[in-house]
C-alpha cells in the first residue's frame, strides 16, 4: 500500500498533465516497467563499486565523515542513479514511434523514474514506520521525476529539432547527477539544519518544471487550432 497507492497517484498526475495529446498507456506501462530495470541496472553498478572498494554505506558516512559522503554522493548515488535512469531513456524511449512533442521527454522520463522510486520505497519498507513509508512513497517518486527531467528536456528538444543529442545528453546528466549527489548528501549529512535548503532545491525545480510543461502544453493546444 505504501508503494501501490503513490504509484497510482502520480501516475494518474502524469497522465493529467499530458491531456492534450496523451501518450499511449502501453507506452507509459512500459516506461514504468524500464523504471523497474533502471533500478536494477543501478543496483549492479553500485555492486560493481564492491571489487573496487568504493562501495560505502551512505549513512554511516553521514554519522561517520562528511567529506566522504560528499564524494560519494556526488561521484556515485547522484551519477549511478541518473545515469541508470537515462539509458533506457537513450535506448528505448526516444526510438518510440509516439515520442514526438517536447512534452514527451519529461512525461515518458518520469514514468520511468517512477518505476525506479517504487522499486527504491519498496526495499526501505523496512526499515520506517507506517506513516514514514507513505511519506517517502509519495516524496521519493517526486525527487527522481525532477532530476530526471532536466536531462529528458534537453535530449527531447535536441532530438526532435534533428540535432546531435550527445551534448545535451552529458550536460543534461552532469547536471542532474550534481544535483541528485548534492540533494542526498544534505537530507543525509544535516537532516534537520538543511531541510529547508533541501526543500528550496527541490522547491526550484518543480517551478521551473511546472512551468516548462505549461509552457509546452500551451504551445502544442496554439499548433493544433492552427
Amino acid at each position: 500500500m505504501p508503494v501501490a497507492v503513490p504509484v497510482l497517484f502520480w501516475a494518474g498526475y502524469l497522465y493529467h498533465k499530458d491531456r492534450h495529446l496523451p501518450e499511449p498507456w502501453e507506452n507509459l506501462l512500459l516506461c514504468f516497467v524500464l523504471g523497474l530495470l533502471a533500478a536494477g541496472i543501478s543496483k549492479g553498478m553500485y555492486m560493481g563499486l564492491e571489487p573496487l572498494g568504493l562501495r560505502f554505506d551512505a549513512v554511516a558516512l553521514a554519522e561517520e565523515n562528511g567529506w566522504a559522503l560528499f564524494a560519494y554522493a556526488m561521484l556515485a548515488i547522484g551519477p549511478i542513479e541518473e545515469l541508470a535512469k537515462l539509458l533506457p531513456f537513450l535506448l528505448v524511449v526516444i526510438h518510440l514511434k509516439a515520442f514526438d512533442e517536447p512534452l514527451d521527454g519529461i512525461i515518458y522520463a518520469s514514468f520511468i523514474a517512477l518505476g525506479y522510486a517504487a522499486v527504491e520505497n519498496y526495499h526501505y519498507l523496512d526499515f520506517l514506520t507506517g506513516v514514514e513509508s507513505v511519506a517517502r512513497g509519495f516524496a521519493g517518486p517526486v525527487i527522481h521525476m525532477l532530476f530526471a527531467s532536466i536531462w529528458a528536456h534537453w535530449i527531447t528538444k535536441a532530438w526532435l529539432g534533428g540535432r546531435s543529442i550527445i551534448l545535451p545528453a552529458l550536460l543534461g546528466f552532469l547536471l542532474a547527477a550534481g544535483l541528485h549527489g548534492l540533494y542526498d548528501f544534505m537530507v543525509l549529512r544535516y537532516p534537520v539544519a538543511a531541510l529547508p535548503i533541501a526543500a528550496a532545491m527541490i522547491t526550484s525545480i518543480w517551478i521551473w518544471r511546472l512551468r516548462l510543461m505549461h509552457r509546452m502544453h500551451e504551445t502544442a493546444v496554439g499548433n493544433s487550432d492552427r
